[in-house]
C-alpha cells in the first residue's frame, strides 16, 4: 500500500492565500523527500486550495492531488473546519477522515444542506463535527469528477476496491501530516466510511496492518450501515450477492467499467420532482415525478441492479395513506431531492465486483486477510430500514476488543445523514464516541 505520493509540477496559480501557498511549500517537501521511497516512481501534483463559507465561521477548503498519470487519476480532500480567520482554522485535538459510499460524493454525503434552500446550511454531519471542536476531513474517490459526456472509461479498468483504500491511504497522509505542521499534533485519525465508503475503509485498515506503526494512521472505526460480509445464517442475501457478482463480473471481463450512469439517473430524477412534479415520469413509467422519487427513497432495493440483495432496503423512511405514498417520515422532502441532484454522474464498477464477491464468500479477493489484526476501538452505526445488523458479522472477524453498536430504528441507509433528527439520533452518539475515544 502506497501511502506517499512523489513529487512532480505543482502547476500552482502565481497569486494564492497564506493557507495555499503555506500548503503548496509544505506538500513540495513532504513529497519531494517521500519520492525517494516509491519504487514506481509516479509524478503526482497538487492543485490550488479552494475555500469556501458553508456557514458562520464553518469553512470548507479543498485541495485537487493528482494520484496517477491518467487525466481522470485524481482525488480531492476535503476539510471542514472553524476559522480564526481567513484561511487560518482554529487548533483541534480530534480530527476525523470521512469516506463517502455509492452516487454521493463528499459534499453530497456529508455536507448536502450547504446546497440545499430546504434545510438550515448547518444541517450536515460535517458542520455538526466541526462546530463541535473536530477537524473534519474527507475524500472524493477518483469516480466522483469524471465529468458527464464521458464515454471510454477504459481508464477505470483497474479501479477497484484496493485502488480506493490506497487513495484514502493517501489523503490520510497528507491530512495528519498538514496537521502536524499546523501545530494540531501527530494524532491519528478516527476513520468513518458510510455504505460502499465503509467497505473501502475496511480493506484500507486491512491492508494498514501490514504497515509498520508509525506509518499507520488510524485511531478508531465509525463503518456506517455496511455489511462487509454475511453471517452464516444470511443465506438468501449471499446467494443473491453471488448471483449479482456472477453478472458484473461478466460485464466487466467484456469491458464494461462504469457501473451503469445510476448518479445521471438519480440527478434526473431529482430535478424533475423539484421543477415538474406532477408530471409522468420517465425513469418509472406510471407514476409523476413526485411519486418515482418518492418510491426511490422508500424503496431502494427495487431500483438495484443486477437484482435486490436486502429485501426492504431503502434509503429515506416513506410516510403512506391506505397503500400511497405521500411523503418522507424524517428527511424533508426538497431536501432530500436536491442531495439526489447532487450525484456524481458515473462511478466505476470494480468496487461493487469486489463488494459482491466479499458478500458472496467467493472468488477469493484480498480485502480480509488481516482483519483479525486490525485492533482499533470500532463503533457500527446501522439503519433499521437500511443495512441494519446485516452489517454486524464484518465487526466479528476483527481483532479489535474495543466494539460498540449503535442501531437507529426505523431510519433508512441515508436518513442517517439527511434527517431533520440526525442530528440527536445519530451524529451526537458518533461525537460522544469520538471524543471519548
Amino acid at each position: 500500500m502506497a501511502a506517499w505520493l512523489c513529487m512532480g509540477a505543482l502547476g500552482f496559480a502565481q497569486q494564492v492565500h497564506a493557507e495555499d501557498a503555506t500548503w503548496a511549500r509544505w506538500s513540495a517537501e513532504r513529497l519531494a523527500r517521500s519520492c525517494e521511497e516509491n519504487e514506481a516512481g509516479v509524478a503526482h501534483t497538487l492543485g490550488n486550495a479552494e475555500r469556501r463559507q458553508v456557514v458562520d465561521d464553518i469553512f470548507e477548503y479543498t485541495y485537487r492531488v493528482r494520484v496517477g498519470p491518467g487525466s481522470h487519476d485524481s482525488i480531492i480532500l476535503h476539510r471542514v473546519v472553524r476559522e480564526l480567520w481567513p484561511w487560518s482554522p482554529v487548533r483541534t485535538q480530534k480530527s476525523m477522515f470521512l469516506v463517502h459510499g455509492d452516487v454521493l460524493g463528499f459534499q453530497g454525503a456529508f455536507l448536502s444542506s450547504a446546497a440545499s434552500s430546504a434545510v438550515p446550511r448547518n444541517q450536515s454531519i460535517a458542520v455538526f463535527l466541526a462546530r463541535r471542536g473536530v477537524d473534519v476531513w474527507g475524500i472524493d474517490l477518483r469516480w466522483v469528477h469524471v465529468p458527464s459526456g464521458t464515454t471510454d472509461f477504459s481508464f477505470m479498468k483497474d479501479w477497484n476496491l484496493g485502488l480506493h483504500a490506497r487513495d484514502v491511504g493517501i489523503g490520510l497522509e497528507l491530512a495528519r501530516g498538514w496537521r502536524s505542521f499546523t501545530g494540531n499534533g501527530n494524532g491519528q485519525m478516527v476513520l468513518l466510511g458510510w455504505s460502499r465508503g465503509a467497505s473501502v475503509a475496511y480493506a484500507y485498515l486491512n491492508a494498514e496492518t501490514q504497515a509498520p506503526q508509525n506509518k499507520r494512521h488510524v485511531s478508531g472505526f465509525i463503518p456506517v450501515d455496511m455489511a462487509y460480509s454475511f453471517a452464516p445464517g444470511a443465506t438468501p442475501e449471499r446467494e443473491a450477492a453471488c448471483l449479482s457478482h456472477a453478472v458484473l463480473a461478466q460485464e466487466q471481463s467484456e469491458g464494461k467499467y462504469e457501473g451503469g450512469e445510476i448518479g445521471m439517473r438519480l440527478q434526473a430524477l431529482g430535478a424533475s420532482a423539484v421543477t415538474h412534479p406532477t408530471e409522468s415520469s420517465v425513469l418509472l413509467p406510471g407514476s409523476t415525478n413526485r411519486q418515482a422519487a418518492l418510491f426511490f427513497g422508500s424503496a431502494t432495493y427495487v431500483f438495484q441492479e443486477p437484482l435486490p440483495v436486502i429485501q426492504g432496503y431503502h434509503w429515506a423512511a416513506g410516510l403512506s395513506e391506505e397503500g400511497a405514498l405521500t411523503g418522507l417520515a424524517w428527511t424533508d422532502e426538497r431536501f432530500f431531492y436536491d442531495t439526489l441532484v447532487q450525484a456524481a454522474p458515473y462511478q466505476s464498477i470494480g468496487e461493487q465486483v469486489d463488494t459482491f464477491a466479499m458478500w458472496c464468500g467467493a472468488p477469493d479477493v484480498p480485502y480480509d486477510d488481516h482483519l483479525a489484526r486490525v485492533k482499533v476501538p470500532v463503533l457500527y452505526v446501522g439503519a433499521s430500514g437500511g443495512v441494519g445488523g446485516y452489517g454486524l458479522h464484518g465487526l466479528s472477524r476483527l481483532g479489535s476488543t474495543d466494539v460498540s453498536t449503535h442501531m437507529v430504528p426505523d431510519y433508512g441507509h441515508a436518513d442517517l445523514f439527511l434527517a431533520s433528527g440526525a442530528e440527536n439520533a445519530v451524529w451526537a452518539p458518533i461525537l460522544d464516541w469520538v471524543q471519548r475515544h
